[in-house]
C-alpha cells in the first residue's frame, strides 16, 4: 500500500453532508484491520468532533495550533501529535497551506493505556 498526497489532494473537498456542509476535508489513503491513513486539510475552521479510535497527526504543511482537552500546541512541518480516542480537539489559527497525515487505530475507545 502506498499514497501520495498530490493525488489525495485531487479529491478533497469531498462529498457534502449536514456534518461537512463545504465537502470533506479528508481523503482516505488505505486501510488495513482497524488501521486508517488520510490526509485531512481543513479550510478557514476545523469543525471535527472527537473519534472513536486512537489517533496520530503527522503535519505535513502549515503551522499554527492543536488544541487538545483544551491544551493549545503550536504545531509545524514535520511534528506529529497524539490524541487518544474520545478527546475533544481542532486545529486553530492555521496557515491555509495546512495539510496533516492522520492515522487512526485501535479499538473503539482507544487502547487500554
Amino acid at each position: 500500500m502506498k499514497a501520495a498526497i498530490a493525488e489525495l489532494l485531487n479529491k478533497i473537498p469531498g462529498k457534502a453532508s449536514d456534518e461537512w456542509p463545504m465537502g470533506e476535508p479528508f481523503a482516505l489513503a488505505f486501510a488495513h484491520g482497524s488501521m486508517s491513513v488520510e490526509i485531512y486539510t481543513p479550510k478557514e475552521t476545523d469543525i471535527q468532533t472527537p473519534h472513536d479510535q486512537d489517533e496520530l497527526y503527522f503535519i505535513y504543511s502549515g503551522q499554527g495550533e492543536l488544541v487538545i482537552a483544551g491544551e493549545r500546541h503550536l504545531f509545524a512541518p514535520g511534528m506529529v501529535f497524539f490524541v487518544a480516542a474520545h478527546v475533544e480537539h481542532r486545529f486553530e489559527n492555521f496557515s491555509s497551506d495546512f495539510i496533516t497525515w492522520v492515522v487512526f487505530w485501535g479499538p473503539k475507545g482507544g487502547e487500554d493505556p
